[in-house]
């Protein structure tokens, strides 16, 4: 209204500046305060009579075009969707099978068998240690036990022809015995010398060089990583103990691959960590390609939850009053493009994206508003322009 006050008032003075021009620059000229204030004041009178009509000619327009002001909207209609709600996360991936193998005896690693990116199986001989000279003492050990096994069968034969006393003969049997169990004893001890693969897998490092001297359980030798059995690690807000559970599926996406995997979640921790109130679970992966590596950065999405007949609208339609209650405005007495905006408050549920599940306050075939939503007021008049 003040633009169109100020185009009139200038074209006022346009209109009134080819006959008066000289005289309002000769009134301007005289520096007489009577004169200016005496033509100002029949300036203003004008605007005013103009604004004045104008107010007569909007009032006039508004009568005979009553949708002057009527909002515009656009609408559609709620019906019955399934509903899967999901929860997004970041995970990492991890082997149980990722260790370094360190000496169960010391000395000085005498040999290492392997070499980087080498497939090893379990059991298989990866390093030796010195063994001090044990090897020697079991080559003696087993000469005596040799003797030892021949003198208790003697006396056996003799027993058994009843030559010789009952004495010899168990005297006989515990002394073989014994160096059996020397032997089996000295055979476990010298058997540390020996650094085994735990398990099938590549060896990923070599940390100790031959020569080096190694310390039992400290010295780390090597390390053997298998991608065989591969699984994601997350940990998930306590708020979604009872949703997120063993068996639910999971999408799992690894960003650095491209690859996207469809899992279920193989286990779930039994343990609320205090400090961010989460608890830990577990999604194995498959890997027969061997490009999931751990470590690996992986984003999680977890249906938690899912409603076979949700209602949903768009969260940007919502409105709040000041009590807190949420509405959305739906259409009622409709007849052809005209219809009543109604407020009908909502309980909201999940979001997912931009929508959002509505619990209460509408059913499947209610007419919602979409777009204008946030300018229409209670029991107002609307048109529809699309559906």
């Amino acid at each position: 209204m003040k633009y169109i006050l100020s185009i009139l008032t200038i074209s006022l003075l346009v209109s009134c500046g080819g006959g008066e021009k000289n005289s309002l620059e000769a009134i301007l000229a005289t520096d007489n305060v009577e004169k200016i204030q005496s033509k100002k004041d029949a300036l203003v009178t004008q605007q005013q009579e103009l604004v004045a009509q104008i107010g007569q000619l909007d009032k006039k327009l508004e009568e005979l075009n009553p949708e002057k002001n009527t909002p515009l909207i656009t609408v559609f209609k709620a019906t019955d969707t399934v509903f899967n709600h999901y929860l997004e996360l970041q995970g990492s991936v991890e082997t149980d099978q990722n260790i370094i193998v360190t000496p169960e005896m010391g000395g000085i690693l005498q040999r290492v068998y392997v070499t980087e990116g080498q497939t090893v199986s379990k059991g298989q001989l990866l390093a030796k240690v010195d063994d001090g000279g044990m090897s020697q003492q079991l080559a003696q050990m087993q000469v005596q036990a040799e003797l030892a096994k021949t003198t208790y069968e003697r006396q056996q034969r003799l027993w058994d022809q009843k030559i010789g006393s009952e004495i010899q003969l168990l005297q006989a049997k515990s002394s073989y015995e014994a160096q059996q169990k020397a032997i089996n004893s000295m055979q476990q001890q010298l058997g540390k010398s020996n650094i085994k693969a735990p398990f099938s897998g590549t060896i990923d490092d070599v940390i100790t060089e031959q020569g080096s001297v190694v310390s039992p359980g400290q010295t780390p030798v090597l390390r053997i990583v298998s991608l065989n059995d591969m699984y994601v690690k997350a940990d998930i807000p306590e708020t979604y103990l009872t949703s997120v559970v063993k068996g639910k599926s999971v999408e799992v996406l690894f960003p650095v691959l491209g690859k996207t995997v469809d899992a279920k979640i193989t286990q779930t921790g039994d343990f609320i960590n205090p400090d961010n109130r989460t608890f830990s679970v577990e999604i194995d992966v498959p890997n027969k390609d061997k490009s999931i590596k751990p470590n690996l950065t992986a984003r999680l999405k977890v249906n938690d939850y899912t409603s076979e007949k949700a209602i949903l609208v768009p969260q940007s339609i919502i409105s709040e009053n000041a009590e807190g209650e949420q509405y959305v405005y739906v259409l009622t007495e409709r007849n052809d493009n005209k219809a009543k905006a109604k407020r009908a408050y909502v309980t909201t549920g999940k979001p997912q994206g931009d929508n959002i599940e509505i619990l209460e306050g509408l059913k499947a075939g209610d007419e919602i508003i979409m777009e204008g939503a946030r300018s229409v007021k209670d029991g107002q008049t609307v048109k529809i322009i699309s559906y």
